[in-house]
């Protein structure tokens, strides 16, 4: 708990609104674990989920080993011929040689360029985000006074000073890897959690999600996706993010349909998994249902023909955060959840399709354009069938005694 404290009390909500907006086109602009394609796939999918109106669109800009002042010959080419609007940008592990070139002329080439890409990005009117780049797997204590900390904390400030927008993706990664510590401190060798493969640099799938949940909390993301307060004895309701209809008693219990403005995210099966490290349900995911006055007992809830579990009169009536609800761990939830799964295995195959594309025109450039104006092509059909599939849709909710 304390952990989780001090992650949500680092990062806490550094905007007002949501840093994307409609219409943006959001270049990840980084090095190999940018170019991994991890957490960049969920913050599209979270913003896809939770605005759905928003129509924003998305580049990997990633490159394996490179640093803040060698991005400079490809910024045009990577980010601005391809229409970025905002870019984040999170350098910082090989501007120092991962470790082995942590001197003054490496931090003052890694400055540089953190000036110039800002100054860059200000003559293409784009929005630069700057951002320190992901832990290493270094004690958490030692990092925070090391100096790829210490450094990246100068461009920080230097971004700042300059007029753009940062986001300290270090500490925010930083609290995560101090809960998987401590887990993994009393834990056997095979129930021990991590956030790194061996090397200790790159991240696994585990780190790769820590890095998309201070990332998008460093954009804005709210706490709460929407909640639904039902009153069982007056079959009336308050709502915030949604709207409550058609509320009718039913068996012993309530139904009523929900239509939400935006959903929450779910990434599959064994989610929650990861959620005893990467706070996600009460930092961005919290949909909320609760239901008053139920005469004492135990209920199921079903939505749209999908059981989603069972919670009493008194767990209702405090309220129940349901994003993630389910009554089988190895089946989605509630619709939401089923949805955001579809919406993850297209996002997934926008990725497979661009770095397909990628290969092509990097690697067969001689083989012409009839391929790379095809995967364009597909590209805008599978935008598409993301935009389709997150969009919200009334759910009608029973609630009635457990049998």
């Amino acid at each position: 708990m304390k952990s989780l404290l001090i992650l949500l009390a680092t990062l806490g909500v550094a905007r007002a609104d949501f840093a994307l907006r409609d219409g943006d086109t959001l270049a990840f602009l980084g090095d190999s674990i940018t170019a991994a394609r991890g957490y960049t796939k969920v913050v599209e999918h979270y913003t896809l989920m939770r605005f759905p109106e928003c129509k924003v669109r998305f580049i990997n800009a990633g490159q394996g080993g490179d640093t803040a002042n060698g991005c400079l010959a490809r910024l045009d080419r990577d980010v601005f011929a391809r229409g970025a609007t905002v870019v984040t940008v999170a350098f910082g592990i090989n501007d120092i040689g991962w470790g082995t070139k942590a001197d003054d002329e490496h931090k003052k080439l890694y400055l540089d360029g953190i000036r110039s890409i800002i100054a860059r990005c200000k003559e293409k009117k784009v929005r630069p985000i700057i951002c320190s780049p992901a832990i290493t797997a270094e004690a958490p204590d030692t990092a925070e006074r090391g100096y790829l900390q210490t450094m990246t904390d100068e461009g920080l400030a230097l971004a700042r000073s300059l007029g753009a927008e940062t986001i300290d993706l270090q500490r925010g990664m930083r609290a995560v890897q101090r809960r998987v510590l401590d887990h993994n401190r009393n834990a056997k060798p095979a129930d021990q959690a991590r956030l790194h493969v061996k090397d200790g640099i790159h991240l696994d799938d585990l780190g790769q999600v820590a890095m998309a949940y201070a990332m998008l909390k460093g954009l804005g993301a709210p706490e709460d996706v929407s909640s639904a307060i039902l009153d069982a004895a007056t079959a009336k309701a308050e709502a915030k993010d949604c709207t409550v209809s058609g509320i009718e008693a039913k068996d012993g219990g309530i139904a009523f349909t929900r239509l939400d403005t935006g959903l929450p995210l779910n990434l599959g099966p064994f989610t929650g998994l990861q959620y005893r490290w990467v706070p996600m349900p009460d930092g961005i995911n919290r949909y909320q249902l609760c239901v008053k006055n139920l005469p004492p007992g135990e209920y199921q809830i079903t939505v749209d023909g999908r059981a989603i579990g069972k919670e009493n009169a008194g767990s209702l009536a405090r309220g129940v955060n349901i994003a993630s609800k389910t009554a089988n761990g190895f089946e989605p939830g509630g619709p939401w959840d089923a949805q955001s799964c579809v919406v993850k295995e297209f996002v997934d195959a926008r990725d497979k399709l661009w770095m397909g594309g990628h290969f092509q025109e990097t690697l067969l450039a001689s083989a012409g354009d009839a391929i790379p104006k095809e995967v364009a092509k597909q590209d805008e059909a599978l935008v598409a069938l993301q935009r389709a599939a997150a969009k919200p849709r009334p759910y009608r909710f029973i609630i009635t005694p457990a049998k």
